[in-house]
């Protein structure tokens, strides 16, 4: 009942009116030359330092379903849950030097999206349109599991209801007020509001990891009891540690989603908005920070098995809503007040991403596909405008993903998210480094991934929820004739085919001598940095390449 949740929901609700009033007060932060462009609205005007950079790329990518999730998973299934730590640590040195080249080269010629880049690069608008439609798929379910996270917290404070409206209606209104301050502010708003999200997040979880053990008995108490109920469950899992079968799926997904996670629109938003390549430097060295914190985050789950946490139900009979982990944890050990600070930290951390992920997916929408293929000549103004009503239509997506789905499908489509994005690789990634590639062969190489990847997950089921196809990312090795047990990650087989394919017949196009289009850029525009001159237009091999820059 919400009555006994009165102190929570107060407080939740103060600290969100504050970030929503935050967000449309950011639209004169920084003043701004002119909202009308894209490089302003979905870039914050291309400017933004080394301290706001860290909170943006920080809170872009340290979501709230990662606040409720992670924990939740190791709640669940143990040591395996684990993989999100090593994997944004290991992704920070793979990208340095990858996203100051992606960093400079937008800069020198004006790119807004990944998109942009490989349309210029390879001189192939049907391999930018497939990157384009690849960020726009992989981001709509990510943006729906911010939901999942605010959920979670409603579900905990008693202010859902048994039908459908009410149940939904403290979402719906949540992003009503995120669609508003977004559409107003653009890039800005959830620049601004990480500062107060990341701020709450880092003092909830410090808190609950000296305060928590403390009332819990201490860590030695905490890891007997997660290890005690694993022994006991009568399910084969991992435990507090990983078994020999799930030890290659830990290492590939693991891999798999550090090599994806820059490559989603949302990750690459931030980069370019950043003001020259030593804020991105700066910021690859320190972002590891948050490493640290999605570790203590992630102990929030051995925390809940100690504390006897019960999952509430979910939807559907007989199942529970292991998101609501997290939030029931904090709502039995901490004060009413504290908790519903820890609360708006969940509920802020969802806004956050998703602004930044539906600005990027509205981008990737006007640049790729209506500036491409529906209107050529719109000007600079009426980019930002189809962005801003695009960036509103992707979170009417997103709540329909919530609305009219099972939550837990969403998120069996954000694992498949990550599979699909990994598609983009060879052009974006490696074309920052390498002409080679033929870009027939992209285009080939990205069918026969995408389709790899399908098929593959089309055959993982899972029996505990019914569900025979798209249940996971896990696929079982014993499907390719190997005689084992042992599992490996979709996304690492699916890039594996895609790059194969691409390189053989980059080989086979080259040897026919097939026409391979005119790159759009030279080599010193991947070491541009602030104040170096930019391409102007008409200079450059087409219409496409000549869109207004940014003096």
């Amino acid at each position: 009942m919400w009555r006994d949740h009165l102190t929570e929901i107060i407080v939740f609700t103060l600290l969100f009116l504050l970030v929503s009033a935050m967000g449309f007060v950011a639209a004169r932060w920084r003043a701004p030359r002119d909202m009308a462009h894209l490089d302003e609205w979905g870039l914050g005007g291309r400017n933004f330092g080394g301290w706001i950079t860290w909170f943006l790329v920080g809170g872009d990518l340290y979501t709230a379903y990662t606040f409720v999730a992670v924990p939740a998973l190791i709640f669940g299934a143990g040591a395996m849950g684990f993989f999100a730590v090593p994997y944004t640590i290991v992704i920070y040195p793979m990208v340095f030097l990858v996203l100051c080249r992606l960093w400079s080269v937008s800069h020198r010629h004006g790119y807004v999206t990944p998109a942009d880049f490989v349309r210029n690069r390879f001189d192939s608008p049907i391999l930018a349109l497939l990157v384009a439609i690849t960020g726009i798929v992989a981001t709509m379910p990510y943006i729906a599991l911010q939901l999942v996270g605010i959920e979670s917290v409603l579900k905990t404070m008693g202010v859902t209801g048994d039908n459908a409206l009410a149940r939904h209606l403290p979402i719906i209104i949540a992003f009503a007020i995120l669609a508003a301050y977004t559409y107003q502010s653009g890039l800005r708003a959830p620049a601004l509001i990480a500062f107060v999200k990341d701020s709450l997040i880092y003092i909830v979880i410090l808190v609950a990891v000296i305060y928590l053990p403390y009332k819990l008995g201490g860590w030695g108490s905490i890891f007997d009891a997660a290890d005690a109920k694993f022994k006991a469950s009568p399910a084969p899992g991992d435990g507090i540690l990983l078994n020999a079968n799930n030890q290659l799926q830990y290492v590939t997904l693991a891999f798999g989603s550090a090599l994806a996670l820059f490559l989603y629109p949302h990750s690459i938003t931030g980069v370019l908005a950043s003001r020259n390549r030593d804020v991105i430097k700066r910021n690859m060295s320190a972002l590891p920070a948050y490493s640290l914190l999605l570790g203590l985050i992630a102990l929030l789950g051995y925390m809940a098995i100690a504390a006897k946490v019960k999952p509430l139900p979910g939807a559907s009979a007989g199942s529970v809503d292991s998101n609501t982990v997290v939030p029931l944890l904090f709502d039995q050990q901490f004060p009413d007040w504290f908790a519903g600070v820890a609360y708006a930290a969940i509920g802020i951390g969802a806004l956050v991403p998703a602004a930044i992920m539906s600005i990027a997916a509205a981008n990737l929408f006007t640049r790729n596909i209506y500036k491409e293929y529906l209107k050529r000549d719109a000007s600079p103004a009426q980019e930002a405008q189809i962005s801003k009503i695009t960036s509103l239509l992707v979170k009417v997506g997103a709540l329909a993903f919530i609305i009219f789905l099972d939550p837990q499908f969403s998120i069996d489509l954000q694992l498949i998210g990550g599979v699909i994005i990994l598609q983009t690789l060879p052009a974006v990634a490696l074309g920052l480094y390498t002409r080679w590639f033929h870009r027939g062969a992209l285009i080939a190489g990205w069918v026969a991934g995408m389709g790899m990847g399908m098929w593959m997950l089309y055959q993982i089921g899972n029996p505990a929820t019914g569900k025979k196809h798209f249940a996971g990312s896990a696929f079982p090795l014993s499907e390719f004739g190997f005689d084992t047990k042992k599992t490996i990650y979709v996304g690492i087989v699916a890039v594996l085919v895609n790059l194969a394919v691409a390189a053989l017949l980059t080989l086979v196009l080259r040897a026919a001598k097939v026409a391979d289009g005119v790159d759009g850029t030279t080599p010193d525009d991947y070491f541009a940095d602030e104040g170096d001159p930019r391409v102007t237009p008409g200079t450059e091999r087409d219409a496409d390449s000549a869109r207004e820059p940014v003096a």
